[in-house]
């Protein structure tokens, strides 16, 4: 049989091929499909290393991790991005900053006017009314409280005297009394002299002299009863007017005082008026003259919103956006609902600042680049509404300083990973193609169940 074998080189057919020597001759190719010995064993080197690697990988330290993103801020409210509003009404005059501009407290940003050029005379001339209306009042509260003073104390006097004379009167009242009782005795005594004479006489041992005396001794003490009654009558009539008098006289002078009172109160309402009054003239006046607008704090001009010109701005608008100095930066991170519960205050993390360069090795941080640690310093209480809770991240002393303010503005996006135990990467990769959370807690309800079921 003839071979197209080059020279040199010997062909073996296969047997099945031996009878059909033109099918064998046709097809050249299947020359070159046989496999040497040397690839056959470095396939099969290849495949047990990858075996191997997989193993060895499985029972491979793994850090496990709960990610998360946001950015940098001042964890000071003051040291945040804050607005700067016109106190008052009015039209920009100048700015004196732009927008990228350090500024220090108290440099002065920007200048307005008021649209009355007037405005200022106006306010002055109120202020002064109102300080003369101020001193009337006060002069008025002062006569008015010593009228008062003086009405009380003639009342007092008044009532004094009212009350002697109706002690007088009591005097007299007691003084008829007892002339009445004289008067009473001394008739008493006639009657029974006249009784006396009488008997005397019928007996013949007195004379009808002697008894027309009696009569006239009766006669007298009669009258002398009726006069004491009429005096004691008079008497207790006068007690009874000295005592409305002094009524009367309480109650003119308390009237009079209530009046003189109400007028004082009504001064020193008039009084507080005109202070209100000349307080608010004053504010008006400093808004007048604050009208230059400073910075409160040190920091940069990030935005400037209000045009100078024609534009007018009213009290409250805002003119500008400052971005303070901060002293204290945290990182605000944000992580799923499922994570949450699984971050507490202290726990270390790790952070990637965007702008700086960095290689983040995630279940391995020890050999991480450009990375910085950090340390929860809160959680908050609820969610943002989307269903992702805030954490603020402080720095770690015991790690490298974070960058400088130059990279580390506030605003610059960061990414974070807090970190959690370490676990074999068979165990992670295992856990996460079930969707099972890295850790729970060993008190909490469940957790056994749970555990139990891994």
């Amino acid at each position: 049989m003839a071979t197209n074998a080059p020279q040199g080189q010997h062909r073996t057919i296969p047997p099945k091929y031996r009878a059909e020597p033109d099918r064998y001759t046709a097809l050249p190719i299947l020359r070159t499909m046989r496999s040497p010995n040397a690839s056959v064993v470095l396939s099969r080197m290849i495949f047990v290393l990858l075996v191997i690697t997989v193993l060895v990988l499985t029972f491979v330290p793994w850090q496990q991790s709960i990610p998360g993103s946001g950015r940098v801020i001042a964890f000071a409210p003051i040291e945040r991005q804050q607005f700067l509003d016109a106190p008052v009404d009015g039209r920009i005059k100048e700015w004196n900053v732009v927008e990228g501009a350090r500024v220090r407290a108290g440099d002065l940003l920007v200048e307005l006017v008021d649209n009355d050029p007037n405005v200022m005379v106006g306010l002055q001339a109120q202020l002064s009314a109102e300080q003369s209306r101020l001193t009337q009042a006060l002069e008025q509260a002062t006569s008015m409280g010593s009228r008062v003073t003086q009405l009380e104390v003639s009342r007092n006097n008044a009532l004094d005297i009212a009350r002697a004379r109706v002690q007088i009167a009591d005097d007299q009242v007691r003084s008829a009394e007892q002339a009445v009782e004289g008067a009473r005795a001394a008739q008493v005594s006639a009657r029974q002299n006249i009784d006396r004479q009488k008997q005397l006489l019928s007996r013949g041992l007195t004379s009808v002299r002697t008894v027309e005396v009696a009569q006239a001794e009766i006669l007298r003490a009669n009258a002398e009863l009726e006069r004491t009654q009429a005096a004691l009558a008079a008497a207790v009539k006068e007690r009874n007017t000295r005592v409305s008098d002094v009524e009367k006289i309480r109650a003119d002078n308390d009237s009079a005082i209530e009046s003189a009172r109400a007028s004082y109160q009504s001064a020193l309402s008039t009084v507080e008026s005109a202070r209100a009054a000349i307080s608010a003239r004053e504010i008006s006046l400093n808004r007048q003259n604050t009208m230059r607008v400073t910075a409160p704090r040190d920091g940069t001009i990030f935005r400037v919103i209000a045009n100078q010109g024609g534009e007018f701005v009213k009290a409250g608008d805002s003119l500008a956006v400052l971005v303070p100095d901060t002293s204290y930066q945290v990182v605000e991170l944000y992580v799923s609902g499922n994570d949450m519960p699984l971050i507490n205050k202290g726990d270390r993390a790790r952070l990637q600042f965007e702008g700086w360069p960095a290689i983040q090795f995630v279940g391995w941080p020890s050999v991480a680049v450009g990375t910085f640690g950090g340390r929860v310093l809160l959680v908050d209480a609820t969610d943002n509404g989307t269903g992702r809770f805030r954490v603020l991240v402080e720095r770690d002393e015991t790690d490298d300083p974070w960058p400088s303010a130059t990279y580390l503005r506030q605003g610059v996006r960061a990414n974070g990973w807090f970190l959690l135990r370490q676990v074999p990467l068979g165990f992670e990769l295992w856990r996460q193609f079930n969707g099972f959370p890295p850790v729970i807690a060993p008190d909490e309800q469940g957790a056994a169940v749970a555990k139990e079921s891994k």
